[in-house]
Formats: structure tokens, C-alpha cells, sequence
């Protein structure tokens, strides 16, 4: 190996196992520097002291152990969300989010520097794209909390995929990554913990059906029909709803797993009954499940969230047909926890 250190969280096991065969160490040697890595959570050569003195030398040698930069942190009043901006190599930021729930430590990771969907009311949308992540510094993200929540004798118990970027558009990083974290040698995250949302990229949602994983997904709708979803998401323009729906429908023939879909809540705009009324009937007798979540406001977008009394009518309208629908919390709202919302600041901050 030869010029920059590789991202060690870039390699699967047997990628790693096939370097060190090259070194001439045996398999097992990976094997144990993996452990350290996903179950010990050490995150340098130094810690590794089931290893020779030579050997730890040539890991820090030929590898990276830290690509991300942890920059400002915020928490929130309740103490129940924080939030990490971090410096890429390339001066670019990403940010993750820790949620704490009673029984839940959730981690929001992002997939990408920037997002190409360009949704309006999304301030990573507003960014546009910088680049993808490699599928080690999503990994990395989801290290650096792990390891915090080692402190407290906490474990990570959930990974949404809900950061800046479109996973889907970043499909095989993003994949790999969860391969890695899911790996039953290393953090063994069950597959079912994981949660990647769309805002609805076809071609990729039967990929992903076609691989018959259990990771759950989650579509960003937000509106009921494509004049108001085309206004709001220019993807939709691309893939208008009716052919979302029917690969959803697809997506759960093939797999049998419930879609849950994802739903802004903007006053005025997409919070009527009207729009509730329209999306139970695209989601008729379909095994899904609809999160509404008030809107969290960002400087380029003028939507408001909507009111609690509204979010409640929308639920029953949905309730009424008989499409399950939950009221979710917005998390970190006095710390622009929405995704993209630290970093835009940071970006404007450097400008």
C-alpha cells in the first residue's frame, strides 16, 4: 500500500484480511483488529495492545483512523439531543444527530456533503451537492457516538439514515456501510435497527426490494398530489407519485415489509384535510405506516410548522380510512437539529 493512509472504516473484514495476508500476518490478526475496532471501540493503533509493538506501528502506518473532525455540538435544553458538526478532510461538513428516547439511543447519520434532491424546505436541499461520503465515514459517524455512549454505559440501538444527502442516490456506500455496522463480529446492529428514507428514487427502491434485506424504509412524501409534491420535492417531477406508489406497492409484495412514510407538516400548505383525504386514498391497502412530524423551519424556506390541533385533524382524517398515522416530536428544535441546519450556518460562517 502506497500514498495516502486508507480509511481502515472503508474495509470490510475480508478486505482487511486480504492486507493482512499481504503482510504476511494471519487471518486471525484482522480479525482481532476489527473486534477492536466494532465491539471494543478503540480508535487508534495505541489501544490495540493485543498486537506487537511492530504491528501497531505499520496500522498507523497504512491507516486512518479518523477522517471526521468533531466541530460545534449542541445539545438541547432537555438533554435529550445532540447534535455534531464535522470537518471533512476536504474542509466540506457533514453532521449527526444523537436522539435519546426512553428505551431507544438513536443515531441520524448523513450519507453525503450536501444533497442534489434540492427539496425547498430542507436546509441541505438548499446547500446543494458537494459530494458522497465514503461508505467508512458513515460509518465513522456512528463510531464516534458509540463511543461516547460507552461512557455512560449506553449502547447505540437505532441508525436512521435521515442526515444530509439521499441515501439512495449514494446506494452502495450507504449499503456497505450498514453491512459494516451490521457485521455479527463487530457492533452487531440487527439489520432491523436501521432505517433509510427516500424521497423516492425509483430505480433504487427495487433495488432494494429485489435484495430482500430487512432494514426498514422510509419514503419522504409530504404531499398527496404532484402539483403540491412537485412545488415542494423537484424529484417528483421525475417520479410522480403514482409511479412511487406502485413500486411501494412492489417493494411490499416482494418483501413484506411495512413503508413507512414520511410527512412534513407545513401550515397552510400540506396540513388540510383535503391533502390527509388524498393520501389515504394513494396509500389504500397498503401495509404502511405514515409519520407526521411539524415542520421544522428553515431560513430559506418561508413554511411554518403546523399547530398540534391541525397535526391531530390530519391523523384522524388518515385514522377514519384506516391508514395508521403517528404524531412524531420534533427532536432539538432549539438546536436546528433538522438536517443540514448546522451546517448551512457553519458554511455561511466560512463564506
Amino acid at each position: 500500500m502506497t500514498g495516502q493512509p486508507l480509511l481502515i472504516y472503508d474495509l470490510n473484514l475480508e478486505q482487511l484480511q486480504e492486507i493482512f495476508a499481504s503482510w504476511g500476518e494471519p487471518a486471525f490478526r484482522a480479525r482481532q483488529v476489527w473486534q477492536g475496532i466494532y465491539h471494543n471501540l478503540w480508535s487508534s493503533p495505541e489501544e490495540f495492545t493485543n498486537l506487537s509493538n511492530g504491528l501497531r506501528q505499520r496500522l498507523s502506518q497504512e491507516f486512518a483512523f479518523q477522517s471526521l473532525t468533531p466541530g460545534e455540538t449542541l445539545q438541547s435544553s432537555d438533554g435529550e439531543t445532540i447534535k455534531t458538526l464535522f470537518h471533512l478532510p476536504d474542509e466540506r461538513a457533514i453532521e449527526a444527530v444523537l436522539m435519546r428516547y426512553e428505551s431507544r439511543r438513536t443515531l441520524c447519520v448523513s450519507t453525503q456533503a450536501g444533497c442534489a434532491m434540492g427539496c425547498v424546505f430542507c436546509a441541505t436541499g438548499q446547500m446543494g451537492f458537494a459530494r458522497h461520503l465514503t461508505s467508512g465515514e458513515i460509518v465513522e459517524q456512528v463510531l464516534y457516538y458509540a463511543r461516547q455512549l460507552k461512557k455512560t454505559d449506553e449502547v447505540v440501538t437505532n441508525v436512521v439514515l435521515m442526515g444530509m444527502g439521499e441515501p439512495f442516490h449514494n446506494y452502495d456506500n450507504t449499503l456497505a456501510a450498514i453491512d459494516r455496522l451490521n457485521h455479527p463480529e463487530g457492533l452487531n446492529l440487527g439489520a432491523r435497527r436501521f432505517t433509510i428514507s427516500t424521497v423516492g428514487l425509483i430505480p433504487m427502491i427495487r433495488r432494494f426490494a429485489a435484495e430482500d434485506r430487512q432494514i426498514n424504509l422510509a419514503i419522504s412524501l409530504h404531499a398527496a398530489d404532484d402539483a403540491l409534491r412537485a412545488s415542494l420535492l423537484p424529484i417528483d417531477k421525475k417520479y410522480p407519485l403514482a409511479e412511487l406508489i406502485a413500486a411501494c406497492r412492489e417493494y411490499v409484495d416482494l418483501t413484506h415489509r411495512r413503508v413507512t412514510f414520511e410527512w412534513a407538516l407545513i401550515r397552510d400548505v400540506n396540513d388540510t384535510p383535503e391533502q390527509a383525504r388524498k393520501l389515504a386514498g394513494l396509500l389504500k391497502g397498503l401495509l404502511c405506516h405514515v409519520n407526521v412530524i411539524p415542520l421544522n423551519p428553515t431560513q430559506k424556506y418561508p413554511g411554518q410548522a403546523t399547530t398540534r390541533d391541525r397535526a391531530e385533524a390530519f391523523c384522524a382524517e388518515l385514522d377514519k380510512a384506516g391508514i395508521p398515522a403517528t404524531i412524531r416530536i420534533r427532536r432539538g428544535i432549539d438546536i436546528q437539529a433538522g438536517c443540514g441546519q448546522l451546517a448551512t450556518k457553519n458554511s455561511h460562517r466560512e463564506g
